[in-house]
């Protein structure tokens, strides 16, 4: 569930894989960090092998950005941007309440440390946000409808945010970006991947390859809001296939699971805190007649 890992962890230096942090805490909680930072830093490893190969039997290239009519199911998505926004738009309603993204992955803290990147899931890595879907049932249903969708949230990135460089975890997906909410100054906030730079627009599409290093910039003072979705790279078969099963793999390693777990975890919370106001709303009610 969680987009990429930073290009060079603490405690390591330039191109080695992360560092597994000893355990700080005793019971299960100091050795699932443990097993998650060891599955991270040995899928790195064996994968690298895989996305050298990946890269040259792609079927829409090996490019940082890619033209949009290579993915037909685009135009649909685009079609229904005003839709997806609704929904976004009802969210930030509660926007203190959201999840930051290294509350879900924890891994992110390498790239973003405050409150000023947030996320909602509705899927990731092949499991569903419940109350992502609840919430948001119309983009829910538009996503499904996405060929190769393996995960789906928004991404809410707050004024004078700064992404550090990072890159993405497998090559065998591709990252979609569809601007619902976006500064009036739009060439202050910008994504660049590898060396080229982009900017988002309402309505309008992105799709790159994150395993290239990038990074992103919100140097304007209005809130940055995209649709992201992660599918499946076009592959020939039976390459696709074996592409499948590895996605499928990562979707059940300890890494997405604790994500998942958090993920849920949170959800918890939200909702009892939801539950807390509606509640000390009810008592104001009452008490005012």
């Amino acid at each position: 569930m969680a987009p990429g890992r930073p290009l060079q962890p603490r405690g390591g230096p330039p191109g080695q894989p992360a560092t597994i942090p000893p355990v700080t805490e005793s019971g299960s909680k100091g050795l699932w960090d443990r097993v998650v930072a060891l599955t991270i830093s040995l899928g790195e490893r064996i994968l690298a092998p895989i996305e050298r190969f990946i890269g040259k039997r792609s079927l829409v290239g090996d490019a940082t950005f890619f033209p949009l009519e290579r993915f037909p199911w685009v135009k649909h998505i685009e079609d229904n941007w005003e839709v997806i926004r609704e929904e976004a738009e009802r969210l930030l309603e509660d926007r203190a309440e959201l999840a930051n993204f290294q509350d879900i992955s924890k891994d992110q803290i390498e790239i973003t440390d405050d409150d000023r990147w947030k996320t909602f899931f509705l899927y990731g890595y092949g499991f569903e946000a419940k109350l992502g879907v609840e919430m948001c049932p119309r983009t829910a249903a538009l996503m499904r409808e996405i060929p190769g969708m393996k995960t789906a949230m928004f991404s809410i990135l707050s004024p004078r945010k700064h992404i550090l460089d990072h890159r993405g975890p497998y090559k065998g997906v591709l990252r979609y970006h569809l601007g619902l909410i976006v500064p009036a100054d739009a060439a202050a906030c910008r994504i660049r991947v590898g060396e080229d730079i982009r900017h988002w627009e309402a309505g309008r599409s992105l799709i790159f390859d994150d395993t290239f290093n990038h990074e992103v910039w919100n140097d304007t003072d209005e809130t940055r809001v995209v649709l992201f979705v992660d599918v499946m790279r076009p592959l020939p078969f039976p390459d696709s296939a074996v592409n499948e099963g590895i996605v499928k793999a990562i979707g059940y390693s300890p890494f997405v699971l604790d994500a998942k777990r958090n993920q849920e975890a949170w959800e918890r919370r939200y909702l009892q805190r939801r539950g807390q106001r509606n509640g000390h709303a009810a008592e104001i009610g009452s008490a005012a007649r």
